[in-house]
């Protein structure tokens, strides 16, 4: 069985992906290391350029777009590794020994089911990466950077490919939880996430990824959340939408949040087919948790 293996969704970012998979080259040429390439639909030779320049990856194409989560759910259903690195196009990993660092973790903690990595948003990495930070059980993980316990994986529900976009690592790590499997955050692995964060509010897509954002937290209540508790965080997240968008002259994050509404709506059949709420005593002890370690930055060591 391969001890490892590196999952990347591609879609449309060619360049992108050409960076990261130089970046990381090393680690595809290693005798314990496969790669795999879910081409979700793109148009810009992609394919092409996996098969000439990286015959060792293995190539998935989707003829069609089937979305971010149902190509990692493809990805990780056909792994046979015993670990698996997951990683997004325009993201690399910056640590050496990161093999052997997994490996050493995953073995000291055998209810460990996903490691989350310290991750650094931003175009430049900075100069100075060393951290203060320690190993720390959190709550969950961010999709650009962690690895799977295959075993852990395999004992709970695939992602909602239904939610496209947004809260399927949230989805599983509250699956794992109701499970007794746990998600730590290991600061000793750092990848270079290579967005301009600020910018996203100008781009195109701004409204469709606010509503993308906005449903899936709102799916994970109504999935998850003890029954009494969820008017009011609803209520409360919608509000504040409300006061720190709308109100402020934000149009395309109004018409968000009516498409979100509606969304929720359309799918409360299979929120209600799927629910699998933490008990009172269950969400009391998710809560004490770390939050999950969305961003990295030198300031914060």
């Amino acid at each position: 069985m391969i001890k490892f293996s590196i999952l990347i969704t591609t879609k449309n970012r060619l360049e992108a992906l050409k960076s990261t998979l130089k970046s990381i080259s090393h680690l595809i040429d290693s005798s314990d290391v496969e790669t795999i390439i879910c081409n979700d639909g793109s148009k810009d030779k992609t394919t092409d350029f996996i098969k000439t320049n990286y015959p060792k990856i293995k190539l998935i194409n989707n003829q069609k777009s089937k979305g971010l989560i149902f190509s990692r759910n493809r990805m990780l259903h056909q792994t046979t590794a015993e670990y698996a690195i997951c990683l997004d196009d325009d993201a690399h990993i910056v640590s050496t020994y990161t093999l052997e660092l997994i490996s050493n973790f995953f073995k000291a903690n055998e209810r460990c089911a996903v490691m989350a990595f310290r991750i650094f948003w931003g175009e430049t990495l900075p100069q100075c990466i060393d951290y203060t930070d320690t190993n720390t059980r959190v709550k969950g993980f961010v999709g650009c950077g962690h690895v799977w316990r295959m075993e852990a994986w395999k004992s709970i529900p695939d992602y909602p490919d239904w939610f496209v976009f947004y809260g399927e690592e949230e989805f599983a790590s509250y699956q794992l939880f109701k499970n007794n499997w746990e998600v730590w955050y290991v600061p000793d692995i750092l990848i270079h996430h290579r967005v301009y964060l600020k910018g996203r509010k100008k781009h195109k897509d701004y409204r469709v990824r606010l509503r993308r954002s906005l449903r899936s937290g709102w799916y994970l209540y109504f999935l998850f959340y003890p029954i009494t508790t969820i008017p009011r965080r609803f209520l409360y997240t919608l509000w504040v939408q409300i006061r720190t968008k709308v109100l402020k002259g934000d149009f395309k994050a109004f018409l968000a949040i009516v498409q979100a509404t509606g969304d929720l709506v359309i799918n409360s059949p299979r929120l209600i087919s799927n629910a699998n709420r933490l008990s009172k005593k269950e969400f009391l002890d998710y809560s004490k948790l770390a939050d999950t370690k969305l961003y990295w930055r030198p300031e914060d060591s």
